[in-house]
């Protein structure tokens, strides 16, 4: 009779810290779907799994398996028909550079200041969420190159956001695409997908070559994933806005206690 050995542990991980990460992984890409900011639970997550670590470990091993889950989300979108290519194809090179130069930015501004101003404007862009009910299940009218224009122009600055800081920027695109781009839920939610799927795999990339990822956690955790953005994808994608919105307002309140707990307690964010 043949054993098979279970191993105890994974890149040096017990097997319970694989399971915390797997079970804040599954929460986070199945809120990233739906409405992006999944990083604000599954990188606190890494952050207390890794312990003592250095930070950027935690974020290198979250960018594997978020970049992975984000495939399957991103797909599901496209299959349904919910990506306008001629409209998002070039957002992802705006996106790019954007990001380029927020992290160019970052060198060269104290984090804090971001910090201080998101939160001021968090609380009033939750406020307006709030009194908005009208979150469109059909397109608006709109210029279409008023719309292009806006599309383009928020790819750009919060790409830029996305490399200077980061968390929330999903979330971001979505209200900009549904309220000044007049785009409807579901093809707002795909394209987002898209652009945060390019960023994440140019991510992913560079922290592995840099070393900074473990691959075995990053991996296994991408299971849970998967299964995440496969679920809330498709609950998107079938409810729409009645999903999206509570979604969305849940997100923004939760990147408020993040960045009022960065400011209070940085030694935990490294």
């Amino acid at each position: 009779m043949f054993h098979f050995p279970i191993p105890l542990t994974v890149d040096g991980f017990p097997l319970w810290v694989i399971l915390l990460i797997c079970c804040g992984v599954f929460l986070a890409s199945f809120m990233d779907a739906i409405a992006g900011g999944g990083g604000i639970i599954s990188v606190p997550t890494h952050l207390i799994a890794f312990g003592s670590l250095p930070a950027p470990y935690a974020l290198g091993t979250n960018k594997i398996s978020a970049c992975i889950g984000t495939i399957f989300s991103t797909a599901r979108f496209i299959k349904n028909g919910y990506v306008n290519w001629k409209l998002f194809g070039p957002s992802i090179l705006f996106s790019i550079t954007g990001s380029v130069a927020g992290t160019w930015l970052q060198h060269r501004t104290p984090d804090a200041v971001l910090k201080y101003m998101l939160l001021f404007v968090l609380p009033v862009v939750a406020f307006i969420t709030l009194r908005t009910r009208e979150w469109p299940d059909e397109p608006g009218t709109i210029d279409p190159r008023k719309q292009t224009a806006i599309v383009w122009a928020a790819a750009f600055l919060i790409g830029g956001y996305d490399g200077y800081y980061g968390p929330g920027t999903g979330t971001f695109l979505m209200i900009i695409f549904i309220r000044l781009a007049r785009l409807d839920t579901r093809h707002a939610a795909g394209g987002v997908k898209v652009i945060n799927l390019a960023s994440n795999s140019a991510s992913m990339v560079t922290q592995i070559i840099s070393g900074y990822s473990y691959l075995g956690v990053g991996l296994i955790a991408s299971v849970a994933s998967i299964a995440g953005h496969y679920l809330g994808s498709g609950l998107a994608i079938k409810n729409g806005s009645r999903i999206v919105r509570p979604a969305v307002i849940v997100v923004l309140i939760l990147l408020t206690v993040k960045v009022g707990s960065e400011l209070l307690f940085p030694e935990f964010w490294g």
